[in-house]
């Protein structure tokens, strides 16, 4: 039996190294970048990468509405870093005019850690991932400011919310497809699986 087919957000980001994590996690990846490929996957991974870039090719490539559609619709999405600010209702230092998709009901801060020469490691236990802490890569990482009551709080850096989940939608600060260990994303297949989104 074949894994579920995940959608990778192919315009900007950590595509082939999100491809090889949900690979290894017994899903089929898939590159996105219409609305019609869109349509054919049953969850989607929004990579790290510039969210202003990103949102402005969301606009360029008419998939910002469809894919605020398929949120609300139930499509099981994993945002990381860029793709964490892209799934909040709100971002603190982002530009004015920043498209966001929402979904989760949180407010990020974008490069809350620093800049990029402030990127660093650290090993977290992260709620719903067995087995021993996950090392996690921060870089230009946003963090959550303040969460809804429906938001779960999977993983925190001293007091800061770095990895969190809503239901079908999940989001981490840091970046799982850059360690080889790829439990974060076999978490998201299971969310995939189980949310039985397009069946």
């Amino acid at each position: 039996m074949s894994g579920p087919r995940i959608g990778i957000l192919a315009l900007q980001g950590d595509v082939r190294e999100h491809a090889r994590a949900l690979t290894d996690a017994g899903a089929v990846p898939v590159a996105v970048r219409r609305e019609s490929e869109l349509a054919e996957v049953d969850g989607l991974v929004l990579p790290g990468g510039e969210s202003t870039t990103i949102g402005r090719l969301l606009r360029v490539f008419e998939l910002l509405d469809p894919l605020r559609a398929k949120v609300a619709a139930g499509l099981p999405v994993f945002g990381s870093c860029a793709g964490m600010i892209l799934l909040a209702r709100d971002v603190v230092d982002g530009r004015p005019d920043q498209p966001l998709i929402g979904g989760l009901d949180m407010v990020v801060r974008r490069n809350a850690f620093g800049r990029q020469v402030d990127s660093f490691e650290a090993d977290l236990d992260v709620v719903g991932v067995p087995g021993p802490p996950v090392h996690a890569v921060f870089i230009r990482a946003p963090w959550v400011e303040k969460a809804g009551g429906a938001v779960e709080v999977l993983a925190r850096v001293a007091e800061a919310p770095v990895a969190v989940r809503q239901g079908s939608l999940l989001a981490t600060a840091f970046h799982p497809e850059l360690t080889g260990d790829f439990r974060v994303h076999r978490l998201f297949v299971d969310v995939v699986r189980s949310s039985g989104f397009g069946r």
